[in-house]
């Protein structure tokens, strides 16, 4: 008999589970009980799908419902002319044949409920393995029927059962080939040539479109264009490398259905209610699709192996540098890129700056978030000749598709309606929500001008989608440049951070500052915005967890400027920063941007005049991530350093801090171990000889943590580095 490995490429959701190839406990020496189970499932078999009109494999399900059928005359006819007692006392290989025809029957069960429920083209994308399923059935039919102990009954069901039995005997054995319905398969081949015609610049016309997914499929409308797209991606996200045909090719096909979706159907206004109604399901929070809340509400369970050492979040694109150690490109790229030349795990000189894929343990956080059901981005960008992860890379015909959808998108931007602009900037942000191809040329087509005109719009849905998609648009480093040159663009995002209509349209314009104030020049630009810098600090102080950290990741890439450091003073983003060193989701970055605004005069001023900036810091030096409590010492020793003696007896009065200092310098990463000896010693050259922590003797020997030369000489160089999570999540 075929096993559950016959359903390895059914939808995953609707696998069947080891329950059902196992003949219940209950019945298995109940005969009586299985014969009454076995005509239930068949009688619910022939009732449920013998008036479905299924849209494929028409001829197999009637073929497979027919010998059902015989099976249940059969057993109906064994329940009318037997006793309870004759039923016990059948022999053990007819009830050994009912057993195996209780499998059969449930397997019939899911195939034909699988048919029933997966969408139309995945159906004629699986033709040819949906068939082989029912060919399995039907060899399974043939065996039993050929084992099947008929003469042994001839006293208890009529003769015309058994005439029916041994002609189904004899035809099963006539029709054991493999049957793929010619019909479906020529649709299915017509179908990927429409594939490969787009893929070669030869866009079909809307007729030839019409034609077959509307007439041929029965594709009639804009609801099931989305249902079609929305089980595609679904077998993307729930299959793993047994999915046929590829999630490229699966790509491609998505593409095409959301071009034939708006040449077909136009932009239907039913869509904005159902936008609206979503939005109101989702209301307090970012959309359910989001890497970052995904993970966030798991964050507790992530394997500590698979977090950045310097952002402490998933990592999207684990890479190794010279020293052996791994991080996530973004995060160290970063790290180079600001002129460290140290590892930040270490301590160690950097040989050389070539980034290595890990692509070992990349496979290791792909299998984890799928089986946690955690979405995984694939990474912007990978090494020159590297393979891609997870996703295959685009196909030309996805890439042509979606460039058509594109220019209809543009047309509706011109020329529609507002409900209509409002289902396109939907669009746009789903379309620029995955891909470096797609984020490229939507940008390059013209519609950041139509954009920015719909983050004014009085409809909250559509400044909601505007704002999303310039977010999304804008990691790709390119994109930067187009939406910033756009005159008044940024002026717009800073509107909708200071006035958005939802808080999420609030929360997106503030991630789309932090993602644009990557580019050096432009962190000046964003500052110099009036309500720029007092709006993220209102955001960190009042908003949402998810706000709070959208504004504090912004103002910390703000502050990476010295430039920015007297404007931030005087829009209080100090003293917002100090009192968001209380809450645990953000004590890290903002402890990141303390440690970079005292290097400036000015700046170690301005946090030094704040009365809890102190007991901040130490509170993040003992209950802060490794990150947060290195950048806490780092603030304090520079305040020690540059802030005046007021400033320096402050910090060495705080309680505890001794105990602090010396948990660190055994506890924390070497960079941290360094910075609390450099720390100590500023203790010392106050007038310390040597310091007593708890009773433990330390002097200059240990403060140097196994260092060497003078430590101050080293200071500066380690003081300067703070770290802090820097990941962009696409909406």
């Amino acid at each position: 008999m075929a096993s559950a490995a016959i359903f390895s490429s059914l939808r995953r959701s609707r696998s069947p589970s080891l329950d059902a190839f196992l003949a219940p406990v209950d019945l298995e020496n109940d005969v009586v009980g299985l014969l009454k189970t076995l005509t239930t499932i068949s009688s619910q078999l022939i009732t449920s799908f013998s008036n479905k009109t299924l849209s494929f494999q028409k001829k197999n399900t009637r073929s497979l419902l027919r010998k059902i059928q015989l099976f249940y005359i059969l057993l109906d006819s064994f329940q009318d002319s037997s006793t309870g007692e004759s039923k016990s006392n059948l022999p053990s290989t007819v009830v050994l044949c009912f057993k195996e025809l209780y499998l059969l029957l449930y397997r019939s069960k899911i195939l034909l409920d699988y048919c029933a429920q997966s969408s139309k083209l995945w159906l004629l994308l699986q033709n040819p393995s949906i068939s082989g399923h029912f060919h399995d059935l039907d060899q399974e039919v043939s065996t039993l029927l050929d084992v099947f102990p008929v003469t042994s009954l001839e006293d208890i069901v009529s003769i015309d059962v058994i005439e029916q039995i041994d002609l189904l005997k004899g035809q099963s054995r006539k029709d054991d080939k493999l049957f793929i319905d010619t019909h479906d398969e020529n649709s299915r081949l017509m179908l990927f040539k429409m594939l490969d015609d787009i893929g070669c610049g030869k866009i079909p016309t809307l007729q030839e479109f019409h034609d077959f997914f509307v007439k041929k499929l029965g594709i009639i409308d804009a609801r099931a264009c989305r249902i079609e797209i929305e089980y595609l991606e679904e077998q993307i996200v729930s299959h793993e490398s047994d999915l046929e045909p590829s999630s490229s090719i699966l790509g491609g096909f998505i593409a095409m259905i959301r071009y034939c979706r708006f040449l077909l159907f136009g932009f239907d206004e039913d869509e904005v209610e159902a936008l609206k109604g979503m939005k109101r399901v989702k209301r307090g929070g970012r959309k359910k699709g989001l890497i970052s809340k995904e993970i966030a509400d798991t964050f507790v369970s992530i394997p500590k192996d698979f977090c950045c050492p310097i952002s402490l979040d998933l990592m999207m694109d684990p890479v190794i540098i010279s020293t052996g150690q791994t991080f996530d490109r973004g995060s160290i790229s970063r790290w180079i890129e600001e002129g460290h030349c140290s590892c930040p795990k270490t301590g160690q000189v950097l040989v050389h700056k070539n980034l290595v894929p890990n692509r070992a343990l990349r496979n290791l956080i792909m299998q984890w978030c799928m089986a946690h059901k955690i979405p995984y981005t694939p990474p912007e960008s990978l090494d020159p000749g590297s393979e891609s992860f997870l996703a295959a890379p685009a196909s030309r015909a996805a890439v042509e598709a979606n460039k058509a959808t594109v220019r209809l998108l543009i047309q509706q931007f011109e020329n529609g309606s507002d409900c209509g602009k409002t289902i396109a900037a939907r669009e746009i942000r789903l379309l620029a929500k995955t891909g470096r191809e797609n984020r490229g040329f939507i940008a390059e087509s013209g519609v950041i001008p139509h954009l920015k005109s719909l983050l004014s719009s009085r409809s909250a849905v559509a400044q909601e989608n505007a704002v999303t998609a310039i977010l999304n648009l804008s990691i790709y480093e390119k994109n930067k440049t187009l939406i910033m040159d756009e005159e008044g663009c940024l002026r717009s995002i800073v509107s909708v951070l200071r006035f958005g209509q939802t808080i999420e349209a609030k929360e997106n314009a503030a991630a789309a500052l932090f993602s644009l104030s990557a580019v050096h020049d432009y962190k000046t630009m964003i500052a110099d915005e009036e309500g720029a810098l007092s709006t993220l600090a209102g955001l960190l102080k009042d908003g949402t967890p998810r706000g709070k950290k959208d504004a504090v990741t912004a103002l910390f890439n703000l502050s990476t400027h010295t430039a920015n450091c007297v404007n931030m003073i005087e829009n209080g983003v100090v003293k917002v920063l100090v009192e968001a060193l209380e809450c645990e989701n953000v004590a890290e970055e903002a402890s990141g941007a303390l440690a970079l605004i005292v290097r400036q005069p000015v700046g170690v001023e301005a946090v030094g005049n704040e009365e809890k900036v102190v007991i901040g810091l130490i509170g993040v030096m003992r209950c802060g991530t490794p990150r947060g409590k290195e950048n806490a010492v780092a603030a304090l020793l520079e305040l020690c350093r540059s802030g005046g003696a007021h400033t320096t007896e402050r910090v060495l009065k705080a309680p505890a801090l001794a105990g602090l200092i010396q948990s660190l310098l055994f506890t924390g990463t070497k960079r941290a171990r360094r910075k609390a000896a450099s720390l100590a010693r500023v203790f010392q050259r106050c007038h310390y000889d040597t310091l007593h922590f708890n009773g433990f003797r330390l002097g200059y020997g240990f403060a140097g943590n196994s260092t060497t030369g003078n430590l101050d000489s080293g200071f500066s160089a380690e003081t300067v580095s703070v770290s802090m999570s820097m990941s962009v999540s696409v909406s």
